[in-house]
């Protein structure tokens, strides 16, 4: 299951590639062409928000699968063992029920959009939602498969830590004496 997970993080990275390009191409192309040509692509404003509402929630599935999103672990790293897979648990099931929301408010929004034109693509505004489905089915089942990983008790310790270090800071010196 990891490696299936790993893998479609993956194509999720490589798909915001995609869209990041995209979106470079779609507002420096119309920058360019309104300061240098007094003219400009009518739907590159629209899509590129549209694209960057997308590059966001799909980076989100990734962050939450690498445990890249900001937070802080101060108090539970102080905790024994016992209390750390507790807290673990709790956070996984609000982040469970969050994402729930999420899904179930986005599925409603696109419902409620799909005879909705945006106005100047002529995509339906469905499609815009649609993001947060993407998201919330992603969430719900990355969450729910850690959280199924703790209940058979096969989370180490060191993973209770829902953030990770970041690479770009300078790591603290080590408290143990060289030898």
């Amino acid at each position: 299951m990891k490696r299936l997970i790993d893998l479609y993080c993956r194509l999720l990275d490589v798909f915001n590639a995609g869209l990041l390009a995209a979106i470079l191409v779609l507002v420096f192309g119309n920058v360019v062409l309104r300061y240098g040509f007094n003219s400009g692509i009518l739907i590159s404003e629209e899509l590129s928000r549209w694209l960057f509402v997308w590059l966001t929630f799909l980076g989100a599935i990734v962050a939450l699968h690498e445990r890249s999103h900001l937070g802080t672990d101060m108090v539970v790293l102080l905790l024994p063992r016992r209390a750390r897979l507790v807290c673990f648990g709790v956070a996984q099931v609000v982040m469970l029920y969050v994402s729930w929301l999420l899904l179930s408010g986005s599925w409603t929004q696109a419902q409620l959009n799909l005879d909705v034109s945006a106005p100047v693509s002529g995509i339906p505004v469905a499609v815009f939602y649609a993001s947060g489905i993407v998201f919330g089915v992603s969430a719900i089942a990355l969450l729910a498969w850690t959280l199924l990983r703790l209940l058979a008790g096969r989370i180490a310790v060191d993973e209770t830590a829902m953030v990770r270090e970041s690479e770009d800071q300078p790591h603290a010196p080590s408290l143990e004496s060289p030898r």
